[in-house]
């Protein structure tokens, strides 16, 4: 009975404890964003001396107000009259004060990504300025022709200000122009004044409505760097070939059918971008080109590689996603300085062992081809950091990839086609890895062995069919990012909170119970005391069993195992207790025959 009573007192008191802590409200972290202060004294102001004379602190030369919340130039840097380089971009500054005037030795400004809808005439005094840049601003028109009084300008940028045209007469005035920025407008055409800037190397024209290549660039001898991508270019013109010290060419996201072999006269290219364009192939002529490092070829219906493009010893970043490849040359292999190399989203159904002997890639890219298994010889990419294989057709995991020890990112989602159904355990190996994607799956666990990959920092196991995270997770120290949306999780390792740098964590289409539901779709601070206040609870009731141990014990009860054993002894019904019978054909004790 007393055991009996001691029982239920026992399971009284345990239940109350878990009923108050279970009564603990949740309550969220109040997570604010602190709004930057607005510099009201040039003391707030970082000052940089531009001048190695250590006896010089009381001049500056270079200030920094960018991303302050500023809606107007402080009237303290317009005073420091030995300013050179000023940024105040990323602000909300409305207009430019007259005292402007007063920086006479200003080289360096810019005010891009501002409020500024009108310049000031006083911005043509600056005759020093050399660099002016004034992007995303609501500029009128009209406003820009103070810009022309700057006659000494070797750079001017006007990206997405809604230019539909150039004013000639910034074309007539600024003859020192070495860059003119101008992507992000409405352009159609250039003022034929252009070729007046006979010392532009750079101008900048995409995403503007150009569906004629514009033929003024032709005679502007001393261009290095064309950018003319997101256009409505038809055809490039022969005159093309007259910019020999042309280096970088853009001319990606167009309607170009054909190239002009007089392209090849640009024997000084080192970038070409024709991606997105309607080639079929290239002129075998620009095999000439052996100068370039980087080529484009993404998105046009080539079919088969150019065999040209394994002449280029030099090049080093190949785009060739999305051009209906079956398969690569043979003299592919000879491509011996590739960094960088993407082929996905083609026909290929095996990885080419061409690649496996360009020993020096860092970044390949085999995404959403038919691929269902990796060479052995993949193991001489010893260099390789970034592995693409999503949307393939692999079966299980290809455990060729684990001989990749440099590897930093690993990318096998499979929203399409067969679906991989477990991890190895020996992913141990590959210890340099910093982000691994397998989301899209049929895995049911993870193995333990992520918990001793000690760069991990994004996981990504979203739309599988996990049911359990191992507790080995909370070893991995580095990880920042996890994502688990839509798996089969019901709860979350007890410790998960020890994670100190994870900051993403999604639960979301998950039936979860601890934490709840409602618990999981809040921040990541609130995950985290659900999870302490558990553990907390946890705690207490091992101490409470200790202490009704201990206290059994002092008493004189034995040992809890005996206790146990008691107390359902005690709960069985008494049975009837015999006396005991001797032996038939035996006397008893006392008997006579």
């Amino acid at each position: 009975m007393l055991l009996n009573q001691l029982g239920e007192n026992l399971s009284g008191f345990t239940e109350c404890l878990y009923a108050k802590y279970f009564r603990l409200e949740m309550f969220e972290l109040a997570i604010k964003m602190m709004l930057k202060e607005r510099i009201k004294s040039v003391e707030h102001l970082p000052k940089i001396l531009q001048r190695d004379d250590p006896q010089v602190t009381d001049r500056t030369f270079f200030m920094d107000g960018s991303h302050q919340g500023l809606t107007a130039i402080p009237p303290e840097i317009l005073a420091l009259e030995e300013l050179e380089e000023v940024h105040l971009e990323n602000n909300q500054i409305e207009e430019i004060p007259q005292d402007i005037q007063h920086l006479k030795n200003i080289r360096i400004l810019y005010l891009d990504r501002n409020n500024l809808r009108s310049l000031c005439p006083e911005l043509g005094a600056l005759s020093s300025l050399e660099g002016l840049d004034l992007s995303w601003n609501p500029i009128l028109p009209a406003s820009l022709l103070v810009v022309s009084c700057l006659r000494t300008l070797r750079e001017l940028r006007l990206h997405h200000t809604d230019l539909e045209e150039i004013p000639i007469v910034i074309c007539k005035s600024l003859h020192h122009l070495e860059l003119f920025g101008l992507t992000g407008n409405h352009l159609k055409c250039l003022p034929k004044e252009i070729v007046n800037q006979t010392k532009l190397r750079e101008i900048y024209l995409k995403q503007n409505q150009f569906d004629v290549f514009p033929q003024e660039l032709c005679v502007l001898y001393n261009l290095e760097i064309i950018d003319l991508d997101e256009n409505k270019l038809n055809a490039i013109p022969d005159e093309i070939g007259n910019l020999t010290r042309l280096k970088k060419f853009y001319v990606a996201y167009n309607n170009l059918s054909l190239l002009p072999e007089s392209l090849r006269q640009c024997g000084m290219i080192s970038v070409l971008d024709l991606s997105h364009n309607i080639l079929h192939s290239i002129p075998n002529c620009f095999a000439e080109l052996t100068r370039i490092t980087e080529m484009g070829l993404s998105g046009n219906p080539l079919e088969k590689l150019p065999r040209l493009i394994c002449r280029w010893p030099l090049l080093h970043l190949l785009y060739l996603s999305d051009t209906g490849l079956h398969r690569l040359r043979r003299c592919f292999r000879q491509l011996v300085s590739l960094t960088f190399l993407d082929l996905s989203c083609n026909h290929l159904d095996h990885c080419p062992s061409q690649i496996c002997a360009l020993h020096d890639l860092e970044i390949l890219a085999l995404d959403d081809n038919k691929i269902g298994q990796l060479p052995s010889e993949l193991s001489s990419l010893s260099k390789l950091k970034i592995l693409g294989l999503t949307g393939n057709e692999f079966c299980s995991f290809p455990e060729e990839v684990l001989s990749l020890e440099s590897l930093e990112k690993l990318y096998i989602g499979q929203d399409q086609g067969c679906k991989i159904t477990y991890l190895p355990e020996s992913i141990r190996k590959l210890q340099n890895l910093k982000e691994l994607y397998i989301e899209n799956n049929h895995m049911e666990y993870l193995p333990v062995a992520l918990g001793s990959m000690p760069n991990l920092e994004v996981l990504d196991c979203r739309h599988n069919l996990l049911k359990q995270i191992p507790d080995a997770i909370c070893q991995a120290q580095a990880l920042r990012e996890l994502l688990l949306d839509d798996n089969l999780l019901t709860c979350l390792p007890e410790n998960l909170d020890s994670l100190e740098n994870l900051k993403v964590l999604t639960l979301m289409g998950n039936p979860m119970i601890e934490p709840p539901e409602e618990v999981c779709a809040e921040s990541i601070e609130v995950i985290w005391t659900f999870l302490k206040e558990k553990r907390t609870m946890k705690i207490m009731a091992t101490k409470i069993q200790a202490w009704w141990h201990g206290t059994m014990v002092r008493k004189g009860f034995g040992e809890f195992e005996e206790l146990l054993k008691a107390r359902k002894k005690a709960k069985s019904p008494a049975k009837d207790k015999k006396g005991d019978k001797a032996p038939k054909g035996k006397p008893g004790k006392g008997n006579k025959k």
